[in-house]
């Protein structure tokens, strides 16, 4: 005898979604915001490649932050591994006389044995995740300094160029499918092995999962492992997209990446991932930075706007995880109770004060029309 089962409702249908609902949500917004104020500039078919370029170079970086942040883990020094490897690679190529076939991967393994380090320190030296990677954020620079002595490293091989900015005919700029089959292969990676899950286990609760026989430890520095070769990997598609390499390179690496998997919904106290999130969250950051030099808003200005979008987000993700632990009921009827309110009311007192910032800095916007 079987037992009838309740057609589910729309709120429960909607739960597993909540993090990709966000970000589509906000690209949505970018869209129609645009689509008012500059549509012919934003919607070209060259804008649009300058944002997918753009956002394909963070990818690769996003997928594998996913995993560090899913296990409680934070890494900052991306931005250097990604700058020490491409003057590595660069090293190797002009100065040692190396086949940019055999640089390149170097260059990964390179970035694979500084996320090993960092794995490292933090498992074995009982270093938090924050200062240790701050730490080797530091060392990983200097070193770059010391080795590129304020040197403008350019002008690499055809192949080199292709990976940062290259194009197949007829198809997507060849960046952008390196970023999406990264993306892939990290939302099989952490939905359809047990990598993934034990990913998921250790962010939720470290202590049982140790208890459950999962080496902790071990897996921490697995996902360190793969966040370093990720991010020499974005170090090479950077080097090729702007043909050049310098020391102070990639300087806001690990802030934008950290901030779109976290508007992705991943979460920062561990155990939910949202690869589907991260995706969305790179591509939002993108179009969100784009649409800010479309209507021609000052640098200063585009940092205050990705600063209140990802405080916004946070806040909204924590509050989620909040309503999680405490058990209450879906999150439809979360919003009806007096936190749930308050909620909306901060989101949208948020969202006014974006909207504010956007007008101040339209209105200071530097005319790009020369005088005279």
């Amino acid at each position: 005898m079987t037992t009838a089962t309740a057609p589910r409702t729309l709120n429960e249908r909607l739960e597993p979604y909540i993090a990709i609902i966000g970000p589509i949500a906000m690209i949505l917004a970018v869209l129609v915001f645009m689509g008012i104020a500059e549509p012919t500039r934003y919607f070209r078919t060259t804008n649009l490649n300058l944002i997918l370029l753009d956002a394909a170079l963070y990818m690769p970086m996003a997928m594998a932050m996913t995993f560090v942040i899913t296990q409680r883990g934070i890494d900052l020094s991306i931005g250097s591994i990604a700058a020490l490897s491409g003057i590595l690679m660069a090293f190797l190529i002009k100065q040692y006389g190396f086949s940019v076939y055999v640089a390149v991967p170097i260059a990964i393994m390179l970035g694979a044995l500084m996320g090993l380090i960092n794995g490292l320190i933090i498992t074995r030296l009982n270093v938090p995740d924050l200062i240790g990677t701050l730490a080797m954020d530091l060392v990983y620079r200097g070193f770059a300094l010391v080795l590129a002595k304020g040197l403008v490293l350019a002008r690499f091989p055809d192949f080199l160029t292709d990976i940062g900015r290259g194009q197949i005919p007829g198809l997507v700029p060849i960046p952008v499918l390196i970023g999406i089959a990264t993306m892939i292969a990290g939302y099989l990676l952490l939905t359809r092995t047990y990598f993934g899950r034990y990913t998921i286990a250790i962010g939720s609760n470290p202590e049982a999962a140790e208890l459950t026989g999962i080496s902790v430890n071990r897996h921490k520095v697995y996902a360190y492992v793969l966040c370093g070769a990720c991010a020499a990997l974005a170090g090479v598609m950077l080097t090729g997209k702007l043909n050049a390499i310098q020391a102070t390179s990639a300087p806001y690496f690990n802030l934008h990446v950290i901030a779109a998997v976290v508007v992705g919904g991943t979460s920062l106290f561990g155990g939910r991932a949202s690869m589907l999130g991260s995706f969305a969250g790179v591509l939002l950051l993108s179009m969100m930075i784009n649409a800010l030099v479309t209507l021609r808003i000052e640098f200063f200005w585009q940092s205050v706007a990705s600063g209140v979008v990802i405080v916004s987000s946070v806040a909204l993700y924590a509050w989620m995880q909040k309503k999680d632990r405490d058990g209450a009921g879906g999150w439809l009827a979360a919003l009806q109770t007096p936190d749930g309110q308050k909620m909306l009311r901060f989101s949208a007192a948020l969202i006014g004060v974006l909207i504010a910032l956007l007008a101040i800095g339209a209105a200071f916007a530097v005319d790009p029309t020369p005088s005279g």
